[in-house]
This record gives C-alpha cells, sequence and structure tokens, in this order.
C-alpha cells in the first residue's frame, strides 16, 4: 500500500521518465531524422496532454531535442520561440491593459448583460455569434484576443452578481423577523433539520456577510480552490472560453481571407490552374442578478476620457485589421505594393500599442512650498509596468514551441512523410478517400501549424486526384477546411492558446470539448461535400484546367 502511495506521490515524475524511456526504440531502431522528430513529437504531445511538466517548460523542449537529434541547429529553433504572432499579443495586450485598466472591459460587459440578461445560453450566442462575424474578416488571432477580455469581463460580473443575490437571499432566510419562514419550519422537523444544514457557514466567511448554502461550501472543499465560489461559475467561465476560441476559428473558414489556410489553399489553387432557448420567463434569481448588474453599472458612472480614448484606439484597430486587405477591395496596404506583404495584423497592432504610451491619461501633480499645486509630468493609458503584469509570457513561448515543433516536423521530412502515406488511397470509393484525408489532415494540425499542414498536404493531394482522374477540388476543399479544425491542445492555433491564458481550462478539458468539435467538423464538411457542395461547384466533372484537359464525367 505505501508503495502505491509513493507512485501517487512522484506521479508526475515517474510519467516523465516513463514517457523518454518506452518511446526511446523509436529513434534508436529507425535512425532517420523522421523517427527522431516523431519521437520529440511523442514526448512533447504526452507531457501537454498529462501536464507532467508545466505547458511552457514543455514548450521548451524542442528548443533542446531538435538540435540534439541534429534536425535543426539550436539558433534556428531559437528564431521559431518569436514570430509574427508575438508582436501581434504584444500589441493586443497593450489594448487589454488599457481596456482593464480604465474599467471599459466592465462597462462593456455590464451593458452587454443589460441588454442580452444574464442567460448563458443567450450569451453563448450573442458572443459567438458576433466572434464568428468578426473572424470573418480579422485574423482569428485577432479576434480571440480583442473579444477575450469582454467575454471574461462579463463572466465574472455574472458570477459576481449570483454571489451578492444569494448573500443577499440567504441572510433574508435566515433573519429573525421572517415569521412566515419560521410557520413553515415548524410543521416538519426534517425540513427545518434541513434548512439548518443547508445554512452552516463556509470557513472563511464572515456570519455578518450572510451566510450561503452547504453546496457553496462542498464544492470550495472539494478541490476548485477559491476562484469560483460555485461549480456553476467554473462551468460558466470554461464556456465562454471554449466558445470564443472555438467561434474565432470557426468563422475564419467562410471567407478567403478569415484564416492563413484558406489565403494558401487560393495561392496554390490559382496556380494550380493556371499550370440557430427562447420567450421562457425570467425566473426570480435572475431578475435579482439582472438588478445588481443595473445597480453595478450606474456605480461606474459617466464615461470617463480614459475609456473614450481606449474606445477609439480600439476600433480603430479593428477598422485598420479590416481594411489592411479585405479581399473584395484594395486595401490600405495596397498602398506599400511595392513591399507585398511586409505589412500584417502585428504591424497594426504594435502601432495602436505604441500610443497607449505616448497618450497622456492624466497629469501628475506635486504642490510647492508656497501651497501651490503645479502638474510637472503627464501619466499615459498604461506604464511598461502595467503591461508586463498583463504579458502572458507563458503564452508566448507556448506557441513559440508549437512553430519550433511545426518547423521540425518539416526540416525532417515527417509531415512529408505523413502526406506520402496518403498516396495508396487510389484504389479506395471517392468518398472514403475524402474521410481518411480530412482525418489525417485534422490529426496533423494538432501538433502542427495551420499553414505548414495546408502547404504540406495540398502538393500531394493533387497528383493523388489527377491520378484517380477526380476533380481536385473534390479532396482539396474538405481537406483545407478540417486543416482549420484545431481544436484539441492549446498550443494548437493561437487563439486556444489566448483563452487559455485567463486560466480557466485545463489541457483535458479542451481535448474533451475539442474532440467532440473536431468530430462533428469533420462530419459537417462531410455531408456538405457529399450534398450541396458537389452539384454547387459541379465537382463530378473533371475540370478542363486540370493536367490531364478533360471533359469527362466521373463514374
Amino acid at each position: 500500500m505505501k508503495f502505491f502511495s509513493y507512485i501517487l506521490v512522484y506521479r508526475r515524475f515517474l510519467l516523465v521518465v516513463f514517457t523518454v524511456l518506452v518511446l526511446l526504440p523509436l529513434p534508436i531502431v529507425l535512425h532517420n531524422k523522421e523517427a527522431e522528430c516523431a519521437y520529440t513529437l511523442f514526448v512533447v504531445a504526452t507531457f501537454w496532454l498529462t501536464e507532467a511538466l508545466p505547458l511552457s517548460v514543455t514548450a521548451l523542449l524542442p528548443s533542446l531535442m531538435l538540435p540534439m537529434f541534429g534536425i535543426m541547429p539550436s539558433k534556428k529553433v531559437a528564431s521559431a520561440y518569436f514570430k509574427d504572432f508575438h508582436l501581434l499579443l504584444i500589441g493586443v495586450i497593450c489594448l487589454a491593459t488599457s481596456i482593464e485598466k480604465w474599467n471599459l472591459h466592465k462597462r462593456i460587459a455590464l451593458k452587454m448583460v443589460m441588454m442580452v440578461g444574464v442567460n448563458p445560453a443567450w450569451l453563448t450566442l450573442g458572443f459567438m455569434s458576433s466572434t464568428a462575424f468578426l473572424s470573418m474578416w480579422l485574423s482569428n488571432t485577432s479576434t480571440a484576443a480583442m473579444v477575450m477580455p469582454i467575454a471574461e469581463a462579463v463572466a465574472q460580473q455574472i458570477i459576481n452578481a449570483e454571489a451578492e443575490v444569494e448573500a443577499t437571499q440567504m441572510t433574508y432566510f435566515n433573519g429573525s423577523t421572517n415569521h412566515g419562514l419560521e410557520i413553515d419550519e415548524s410543521v416538519n422537523g426534517h425540513e427545518i433539520n434541513e434548512r439548518k444544514e443547508k445554512t452552516k457557514p463556509v470557513p472563511g466567511y464572515n456570519n455578518d456577510t450572510g451566510k450561503i448554502s452547504s453546496k457553496v461550501e462542498l464544492e470550495k472543499t472539494s478541490g476548485m480552490g477559491t476562484k469560483y465560489r460555485t461549480k456553476k461559475g467554473h462551468m460558466t467561465c470554461k464556456l465562454m472560453c471554449l466558445c470564443i476560441a472555438y467561434s474565432s476559428t470557426i468563422g475564419g473558414l467562410t471567407t478567403i481571407t478569415g484564416t492563413s489556410t484558406n489565403l494558401i489553399f487560393a495561392e496554390y489553387f490559382n496556380t494550380f490552374k493556371e499550370t440557430f432557448k427562447c420567450g421562457k420567463t425570467k425566473i426570480v434569481q435572475q431578475k435579482a442578478c439582472a438588478e445588481v448588474i443595473k445597480q453595478e453599472y450606474q456605480k461606474l458612472g459617466p464615461i470617463r476620457y480614459q475609456e473614450i480614448v481606449t474606445l477609439v484606439l480600439f476600433i480603430i484597430m479593428a477598422l485598420l485589421w479590416f481594411s489592411r486587405d479585405p479581399g473584395f477591395v484594395p486595401g490600405w496596404s495596397a498602398l506599400f505594393s511595392e513591399y507585398p506583404g511586409f505589412a500584417t495584423d502585428s504591424t497594426v497592432a504594435l502601432l495602436i500599442g505604441l500610443l497607449f504610451f505616448l497618450i497622456p491619461a492624466k497629469r501628475l501633480t506635486e504642490t510647492t512650498p508656497t501651497g501651490e499645486i503645479v502638474a510637472f509630468d503627464y501619466s499615459p493609458l498604461i506604464t511598461w509596468k502595467e503591461f508586463q503584469s498583463f504579458m502572458p509570457w507563458d503564452i508566448a513561448i507556448l506557441v513559440g514551441g508549437g512553430f519550433a515543433l511545426a518547423d521540425g516536423c518539416e526540416e525532417s521530412g515527417l509531415s512529408k512523410w505523413i502526406g506520402n502515406k496518403l498516396s495508396p488511397l487510389g484504389s479506395l470509393p471517392i468518398w472514403l478517400i475524402i474521410l481518411i484525408s480530412s482525418l489525417m489532415v485534422t490529426s496533423l494540425t494538432e501538433v502542427a501549424s495551420n499553414p505548414a499542414t495546408i502547404t504540406v498536404v495540398l502538393p500531394i493531394l493533387s497528383p493523388l486526384a489527377e491520378a484517380i482522374h477526380v476533380n481536385p477540388l473534390y479532396i482539396l476543399i474538405p481537406s483545407t477546411l478540417c486543416t482549420s479544425f484545431a481544436f484539441l491542445l492549446p498550443v494548437a492555433n493561437p487563439p486556444n492558446a489566448i483563452v487559455f491564458s485567463y486560466g480557466h481550462l485545463k489541457v483535458i478539458d479542451m481535448v474533451k470539448a475539442g474532440l467532440g468539435v473536431n468530430i462533428v467538423g469533420v462530419a459537417v464538411v462531410m455531408l456538405g461535400i457529399c450534398t450541396w457542395i458537389v452539384p454547387m461547384f459541379d465537382l463530378y466533372t473533371y475540370p478542363s484546367w486540370a493536367p490531364a484537359m478533360s471533359n469527362e464525367t466521373m463514374p
């Protein structure tokens, strides 16, 4: 028994050692770059899934293992840990710092709840719809970074309002003047005992501030910690995080400019061609919560100068992102046609981010010996110290590790090896080819970057389509869409990492929820490609622009 207790205590240490040793035959026996990179990939993925090591520490392993196996030099691996995404993150965190410092997020969140109500279903629908719409025109990462602070504020305001309502109600129920309740209690002794049990004070809470139910006590002592008063509050936060992460990715699927993989597909294709709980009455607690929300909003008072400036910069950033290269009309990036692709979303984010350190927020004054108050300097919207306290450096390292791992898969040839395994699919029915390729692409994109995945897969699937005389779009469209189904891990795509940084989710939460979303996503793509998409784009006909130059119809 003592032996098992030791195993339980040192389980994380044992898991690390066990994983490293059990997978070791892979590089030793096969002894090639693909196997060595696969070993690195499996070790890192296992540690990320089990959290045997802190996620950011695990993210540093590629910088050790890839040079050690001779896959990539250390300097090249290090450069993968700071990319365009990190500059975008810095600019967005400047915005988030100012939003939270001046309570703009609280004002927006309270106003939104006052308009929509405290029903989680309506709030979720509202957030997912707006996030998905923004993601159609902005990058997935930018959308998630913009919306998540507001979603977090909404969740916290609802939790705080429910806590205040519950404390008020329980104080009322336990009041000595509640004669009606006393009469009811005298009728049934068992009921008396139940209510007394329910109103036991929770350790650490002062009785003068009101009592809460034993359900809260149970949930607080069950390992959730003090961050969430109830399990419902914790689940609300999880719900908000997941709905933002998923909708920012799903929305980007619908337009060419919505996500990088769609753009890569469009570019490759052009090159290839050239060669929905309504109407339910609010319950009493929801009405009480709505009243608390209204009171909290009134406490904020009139909107301040700092909030207005922050909001203006927020809108300018969004407009600049949208108008950079909207796709259907020329954007402002066309002004720099001499340097195409040089200005990105991170350029906009840094430009606006720098303004937060420059624009005055308030004057700094001092009192002279004569008693006169004079201004000697000003304080900007945010300071570097405030920015540092908000910047999620751990997430920056986590995403960097993902980039390094993706580069390693490409350099070692592992990505190409996986892609080549698709080539024997030509003898299978077309629907089965599409299903297998979609599932493989969905799996690969969890550990490799979406752009890298689609870049490797497209040149492999195209010749396959030609060889079996199938319209290439029949296979390429579903594979391109499935490349964006990276919902399992925080490192799978930047929106996942951004919502994970708020601390409400564990890796296993994302895996359990994301697995279902991945399956549904692939199923929807399969349903679409086998029904309305085929006749809409006439995918049964082999196109004239394809290499065989045949207009025959598929059997």
